[in-house]
Order: C-alpha cells, then sequence, then structure tokens
C-alpha cells in the first residue's frame, strides 16, 4: 500500500495575494459545492483547467 502514495504528485506549499472579492466567491463555491474540499483543492482545480485550456 505504501508503493501508491508514491505514485500521487508532489505538491509544494505556495503563496498568493488574492483579491477580497475572489476570497469570498471561493468560499461561497466550497460551501455550495462539495467537489471542492477547500480553498486549495479549488484553486488547485482551477489551474489544472486553465493549462488544458492553454494546450
Amino acid at each position: 500500500m505504501y508503493w501508491f502514495f508514491l505514485l500521487k504528485k508532489m505538491k509544494k506549499t505556495i503563496s498568493a495575494t488574492v483579491d477580497e472579492e475572489l476570497i469570498r466567491w471561493i468560499k461561497k463555491k466550497i460551501s455550495k459545492e462539495k467537489k471542492y474540499r477547500n480553498k486549495s483543492h479549488l484553486i488547485e482545480i482551477a489551474l489544472e483547467k486553465m493549462k488544458k485550456e492553454d494546450g
């Protein structure tokens, strides 16, 4: 079972300054839609979507 954890992507902590309105929107999305675990998860999903759209 330990090997499963080795296959996961390694994640790094970052810091970002975000507009208060966006933070309120993020919090609302997290509370309404249970598909996001937390703010970091929502931001990661959004960035992955942007990456796919970029090609």
